[in-house]
This record gives C-alpha cells, structure tokens and sequence, in this order.
C-alpha cells in the first residue's frame, strides 16, 4: 500500500469499505498465522521507571504514586501460575527501573525456563546492549518495546526535558533485531497532536522494521500526566476510539501478515463488551491474561480504569477461553513464535 493508501483507511466511514478491510485482514491472519490464539501471561514487576513520558501513569513524574517492585520468588510463582493455566509465554513488564539489574534479570529469565519451559518475552524499556545481550544469552525469546509514534517531533513532546528520542529507541530495537530477539513494538493511537499522516508512516515504519510483534492501542488518558490537559487538536487529529485501533490492527496485519498482533487490554478497557472479540476479527491473533498479584496490579497504572484489573487469574482465563471460543477460534498451543520470525532464522 503506498502512503495515501493507508492514510485514506483512517478517514474511511462506508460500512461496507470496512467490512472489506476487516475481511481482508483476518483472511490474512487466517493464511500466514492461522485460527490458534495465543496466550501470553503478563506479570507487571515493578512500577518503578525512572522515564518522566507525558502519557504514563506511571512515571516518574508522578511522586504520589505509591512504588512497587516484585520479588524473585513472586515473579517464579507467577510463572508457575502461566504454566499451570496452559500459556506458552510469560511476558515480564516494568517501568524503566535501574534496579531490575542485567544480573538479577538474567537469573530470572534462566530459571523460568529451566523450571516452566515457557518462552520469555521482556519489557523493561530502553536498556544497555550489554544487558539485552546478557538476557539473550541467558534464553530471553522476545522483548516489547513500542516506537509510540515515528512522528520525531511529537515523540519529544512525550519525552520532554529527557535526553534520548526517536532516533535512540529506533536503534534499540535494531540492536534487538542483531540479537536475535523476537521484536516487538507498536504505537499508540490518538495520541493528542498525532494525524492521519503519523499513523500511515506508523504502518510503513512497522514494515520498515520487520517486526515479529505489533502491539497497538488507543491513547487512554491518565488525569495524572501532562497529556491529560489536551492541546488544541488539528484538524486531521486521528481519534483515540476503539475504530481507530481496530484499523491500524488490520492495516498492520497487511503490513506484515506474518507477524503476531495481540488484541490489548486497552482495547478492551474502551470496549469492555467485546473489544477483544472486535480485535480478533480484524487480524489479531494474540492475548495477553494478567497474571500480576491483585495487591499490585492497582499499582501498574499505565491508564486509569484498566479491564479486568480486579479478576483473578483463574477467573481471567476462563472468561478470555470463553470469548475466543465464541467467535469461533482455537486456544494456541507451544510457544506461539511468530512466523515472520522463524521465517527469517530458517535462513540463518
């Protein structure tokens, strides 16, 4: 698709021209990574973060906010729990927290799988090559880290007064690649001063990448941060709705139709009805079960008023096994690795 291509999908209202779209992406999901979903179990580690980013509710602006950070054995109970409910990954989360350090993380990694047999998957922010690598070596599978917008000047106005930007996480995540992850990242959709164009050169930045992993989902704002207080929007400002979100999940699915794309939990804190559901059926194969102790999770607030944040993990599983059943689809077994990524190492 050229730029004015993606671009007019995001200003698209006939009903019909977006059934065409959902169709033609999940026909897409269905052919390069077929009807299994898969089920990663995130664990929220710490809330600690030493970033100060405009949209967060937890960063280190907000010196209310009570700070948590999880022990080693907390964080192996929880991936026995991943194990026990029959997901294939465990996906270990946190603020950008100097003291999750390269050597407690890397002990962590490596008795996770020697004890559960689950794929790693890390988000922890912007770290040293040192200690991507460290983590690689000790069995890490994937790491997540968002590029949130390829627009350079709006990504500083998310990280004002900070000394890296753009340039800094786009590197990052192609030392990521050189390592030999799986790589994640993604956007968030409606950021306030984010348009139509941002979103388009978003979806050409996913290819330009060849990312494994699209994380993508609508900007909620926290009244705590700075974004709270809107700007004046211009006039092609794309909109924060779960129909945005569900767009940019099926222009990233033709994008790259090998990759893997969850249908997130901000998405279903907009729609919590069926959000998720919508998100499946429009070229998501992926779902990410909360499985952070209930004291904490409270504490992990990225956005205010986030789904199922009161639910159980047992409770949680059951309830996402239900709704995928419902529409038809199949609980993924393994690993789950994305085929854009065994793809590319079967050449190796």
């Amino acid at each position: 698709m050229t730029h004015d291509e993606i671009k007019s999908r995001f200003t698209e209202t006939d009903p019909r021209r977006l059934e065409r779209l959902w169709r033609q992406a999940n026909e897409l999901r269905r052919r390069h990574v077929g009807d299994e979903v898969h089920l990663r179990g995130l664990v929220e580690i710490s809330n600690h973060c030493v970033r100060r980013c405009a949209y967060c509710g937890i960063s280190a602006r907000r010196t209310d906010l009570k700070r948590y950070r999880m022990s080693r054995d907390e964080v192996l109970d929880c991936a026995r729990e991943a194990r026990r409910l029959g997901y294939g990954t465990v996906v270990l989360q946190a603020g950008e927290d100097p003291r999750l350090t390269g050597q407690w993380v890397a002990e962590l990694v490596r008795s996770i799988k020697d004890q559960q047999g689950l794929a790693v998957t890390l988000s922890l922010g912007e770290r040293p090559a040192e200690e991507l690598s460290l983590w690689r070596s000790a069995g890490a599978d994937r790491y997540l880290l968002r590029f949130e917008t390829s627009n350079e000047e709006l990504y500083a106005r998310l990280h004002a007064g900070e000394d890296r930007g753009l340039a800094d996480r786009l590197a990052v995540l192609r030392e990521l690649r050189r390592l030999g992850y799986e790589v994640g990242s993604g956007v968030m959709v409606g950021i306030p001063g984010q348009t139509y164009d941002d979103l388009a050169r978003d979806v050409r930045m996913f290819e330009e990448l060849e990312l494994d992993m699209i994380g993508l989902g609508p900007f909620i704002p926290h009244e705590a941060t700075p974004l709270a207080a809107e700007p004046p929007a211009p006039h092609d400002q794309a909109a924060n709705t779960e129909l945005m979100a569900r767009k940019m999940i099926a222009l990233a699915r033709i994008a790259r139709p090998a990759s893997n794309i969850p249908a997130t939990t901000a998405i279903a804190t907009i729609n919590t009805a069926d959000g998720r559901e919508m998100a499946l059926e429009c070229g998501a194969n992926v779902v990410m079960p909360n499985l952070t102790p209930p004291e904490y999770r409270p504490m992990y607030e990225i956005y205010p008023a986030k789904a199922c944040i009161a639910e159980t993990a047992e409770h949680c599983s059951r309830c996402i096994r239900g709704r995928i059943a419902a529409i038809g689809r199949k609980i993924g077994t393994g690993h789950g690795d994305s085929p854009s990524y065994l793809h590319r190492h079967a050449k190796v």
